[in-house]
Parts: structure tokens; C-alpha cells; sequence
């Protein structure tokens, strides 16, 4: 994963301007992967720094002068902000800067981004602000407009691809992975890592199987993230199959074909956007089990009305 964080440019960028000692004492990086962001910050971290011990340490989260904020498995609070407040305006132990990462702050309530916004304004001489998002949404305008922003776009499938034949070298699955991952590699490693699961699910929600159960298995389900991403790639590759152009799938087993030609090709082309809206729909506090169940009603709805058509 290191391999593909250092090739982007939002890397290249801020760690040249870093060994320029140029870095924006206000730094915001956005990055989709929220699973591997508090990585991606501790490698900027170590860039910013420059040095071997440095990095160890920061990889460690002891470095006296790189303060990394929220603890692991804590939440932004307004005493959290206070204490960053309060460290802020102490001297660096070694050297003459001192680095606040502040790891997913999408998360963090609008009362805590202002209780930090004239921090970020005005910043004390050698204390720098590292700070690492998932959607710039999120993040209040009033701090997009204090700090230099670098952005992180989702990975190809070939560099999905790679990096998983790197870190999971020999293991089925990798292409279809990285197929269905959207770009994020998290997602990737939670499809490979499941041994197919989510794509046999998919499968039979398309082929209608169990399909009450199902939606209450992805309800229970704490990350829904690798379920609907192997639905989205079963449905293009239903899409492609219908259509007859099945060389292109990127997963292609004797049940899709079988599916394949109980779906039109239009129904399918709308499940793919009913699936993305699903999704959405989750993230914003959709009951999961319901809207799962919702969206095979609407895509079965959608089939019968290509069916009548043709």
C-alpha cells in the first residue's frame, strides 16, 4: 500500500515542497480510503520530517513532536480540540517545528472544526497542521479557505491490481477484486480477503435467492462497503453478458449466464444507477436491510417493464 500512496502526486507534491521547506503550515488532504488515511498521513508525516529515526517513530505515534489527533479508535471532541489548542502554543522538543495530524476529520462536528479554525488562520511560528479527510463536504468552507489542499483521486484497476499482487501474491480472486473495488483499496482487500462471499451473494440477489434473508444479512453486516461493490460488477457483468459481450466481464461464472438471460439488457444498465443510489441512500442513514430489499423490488420492477417492451 506504501507503494501506491508514494506514487500519487499529492505525495510528490507536498514532499517536495516539504525538503523545499516550503510545506503551507496548513495542509488538508483528501483521500477516499478511509481505512488507510491515517497511513497515508503518517507517510506525509515522515516526508515532512525527513529523517529515518523521525519516521520510525512517527510509524510508532510516539514522535515527541508529531502529535496525532484523534488517539486510535477515539472521536473528535471539543476537549480534543482544546488540548490541540493547548499543545500548539508549546516548544518543539527537537529542532524547530512541530506537525498536528489530525486524522479523519470529516468527522469531526462543526463546533470542533470552528473551535480549531483561528488555530489554522493564524498558526504559532513552527507549528504546522496536517489534516486528512475522506469528502471535502464534510469539512467546513471557512477552514477549506485556510489551508492548502491536495487531493487523492481512487486508484485504476491496474494499480489496484498491483498492489494486491504485491501484498496477496498467489490468491484467487485478484482481478475480480480489484475490479469491483472502485478504486479503493480497502474495498479491494475486504473482497479478496473474503474468499468471493460478497460476489456468491450478489449473484443471488440477482437470481432472487433467499432474498428476505439476504437483506437482513446486509443489514447485519458492520461495513457494507464490499457487498455493493461486488453487486455493482455483477451487474455491469450481467449487463455485458445480456448484451452478448461477454469477453468483456471481469467475472463471468455458469450462474451469471444463467441470470444473464433472465434480465434485459435495459433493466440491467438501471440496476447499476439503482445500485449507486442504494448505496447513497445507506450512507445517509438508510435502514441497510430495507433498502436492500427496496432495490431488488425496484430492479425486479424495472425488468418487468423492459420484458413487456420487448
Amino acid at each position: 500500500m506504501k507503494t501506491l500512496l508514494h506514487s500519487t502526486m499529492a505525495y510528490r507534491l507536498f514532499a517536495a515542497e516539504a525538503a523545499r521547506g516550503e510545506a503551507a503550515q496548513t495542509s488538508l488532504v483528501l483521500f477516499p480510503d478511509g481505512e488507510y488515511l491515517r497511513m497515508l498521513l503518517k507517510e506525509l508525516a515522515s516526508a515532512f520530517f525527513g529523517d529515518a529515526r523521525i519516521s520510525s517513530l512517527i510509524g510508532r505515534e510516539s514522535f515527541s513532536d508529531c502529535h496525532i489527533y484523534p488517539a486510535a479508535g477515539q472521536k473528535y471532541t471539543v476537549d480534543v480540540a482544546e488540548a490541540i489548542v493547548e499543545e500548539s502554543a508549546l516548544r518543539p522538543v527537537e529542532g524547530g517545528k512541530m506537525l498536528f495530524v489530525l486524522d479523519a476529520f470529516h468527522t469531526a462536528m462543526p463546533v470542533v472544526q470552528n473551535k480549531l479554525l483561528k488555530l489554522f488562520e493564524e498558526p504559532p511560528a513552527g507549528v504546522y497542521f496536517l489534516i486528512g479527510a475522506t469528502a471535502e463536504h464534510a469539512i467546513l468552507p471557512t477552514v477549506l479557505s485556510r489551508a492548502e489542499k491536495f487531493s487523492i483521486q481512487p486508484f485504476s484497476e491496474q494499480e489496484i491490481r498491483g498492489a494486491l499482487g504485491r501484498t496477496h501474491a498467489g490468491e484467487a480472486g485478484i482481478a475480480e477484486a480489484a475490479a469491483a473495488s472502485g478504486g479503493i483499496y480497502s474495498a479491494a482487500e475486504k473482497l479478496l480477503t473474503g474468499g468471493g462471499k460478497e460476489f456468491a451473494e450478489a449473484e443471488d440477489f440477482f437470481a432472487g435467492k433467499n432474498i428476505e434473508a439476504l437483506a437482513r444479512s446486509v443489514g447485519e453486516k458492520k461495513d457494507k462497503t464490499a457487498f455493493f461493490a461486488a453487486l455493482k460488477l455483477v451487474a455491469r457483468d450481467l449487463m455485458l453478458l445480456s448484451a452478448g459481450q461477454g469477453a468483456y466481464c471481469a467475472r463471468r461464472t455458469p450462474a451469471m449466464e444463467r441470470i444473464a438471460r433472465e434480465y434485459p439488457t435495459g433493466a440491467l444498465i438501471s440496476a447499476v444507477a439503482f445500485i449507486g443510489e442504494a448505496e447513497r441512500d445507506i450512507k445517509f442513514n438508510a435502514n441497510p436491510a430495507q433498502a436492500a430489499l427496496a432495490l431488488y423490488v425496484r430492479i425486479q420492477k424495472e425488468c418487468k417493464t423492459w420484458q413487456k417492451l420487448s
